[in-house]
């Protein structure tokens, strides 16, 4: 049996440089780069690689990230200051900002009301 040491999400992107760009206005650090083949986007608790598309179908389907804050008024001030459309919900188990990269994956913040 092996024992996993580290994970990450794939997403695939067009343009690196841009989504490198992107994950970085919403909050993650570039950790490692190769070239335009791949980047890994660290946050406390999650590694998002990127990878170049290829092909047109590059739709991350089902899948969404989430991100869990502390202060929701904070993250909803960034995104506004970097132009970042959202749509805001204030669900059952948290208060919820939903928005999508430049690829259309599906992300969001999350305040948690089970704090």
């Amino acid at each position: 049996m092996s024992h996993i040491t580290e994970s990450n999400v794939t997403i695939m992107v067009k343009d690196m440089d841009a989504s490198i760009q992107f994950y970085e206005q919403v909050g993650l650090t570039l950790k490692q780069r190769w070239d335009n083949h791949y980047a890994m986007m660290v946050a406390k608790g999650i590694t998002i690689g990127l990878h170049p598309a290829e092909g047109n179908d590059n739709s991350s389907g089902t899948v969404s990230v989430g991100f869990m804050v502390d202060n929701i008024n904070v993250v909803k001030a960034l995104l506004g200051a970097n132009d970042i459309p959202f749509d805001e919900e204030d669900g059952k188990s948290g208060h919820y900002l939903h928005f999508k990269d430049l690829d259309g994956t599906i992300l969001y913040f999350v305040e948690p009301k089970w704090r």
